[in-house]
């Protein structure tokens, strides 16, 4: 690993950690020319899917379009980077998952509404009302209403446990 700060070839870990549930390594490093101290973080790299467009025009996948959505809908909302990534490689998990070549956009976006309605519900609503392109308030209320009753469908299939 080639030092960020002089260049230098030779670095050494001090600290590896797995980090984002075991999908990273998050590893200190020390330059043995400048003694400056670095985080790098290593993950696998696997092949995504292409993404089929509502148009049908094919894309590849874009992790950052992917980020950045997501990051507007938690915009002003109390979650963790380190959460945010961990939905992210979910995501791309889940896609993954599927040994698909090709997947419909769709896919990506339930995919994103899932992992949004586990991390913050406002967020879900925030995401969903684009996503879903609401009309009037009236969507707006079904949606939450729809959410109201899964929490309380899973607090009572808890309860049961």
């Amino acid at each position: 690993m080639r030092c960020p700060f002089c260049g230098a070839q030779e670095t050494k870990v001090l600290d590896s950690r797995l980090v984002s549930e075991g999908a990273q390594v998050r590893r200190r490093r020390t330059c043995n020319a400048c003694q400056e101290r670095f985080t790098t973080f290593e993950f696998a790299e696997l092949q995504m899917p292409k993404l089929i467009k509502n148009d049908g025009s094919r894309v590849p996948f874009d992790e950052e379009k992917l980020r950045r959505g997501i990051q507007r809908a938690l915009e002003k909302r109390p979650v963790s980077i380190e959460n945010i990534e961990t939905a992210i490689i979910r995501i791309k998990e889940t896609l993954q998952a599927t040994g698909e070549r090709e997947l419909s956009s769709r896919a990506v976006g339930e995919a994103v509404m899932k992992q949004l309605q586990k991390l913050d519900q406002v967020a879900y609503v925030r995401f969903a009302s684009v996503y879903r392109s609401f009309k009037d308030i009236s969507e707006f209320k079904d949606e939450i209403e729809r959410l109201e009753n899964d929490s309380q469908e899973s607090l009572s299939s808890h309860k049961k446990s």
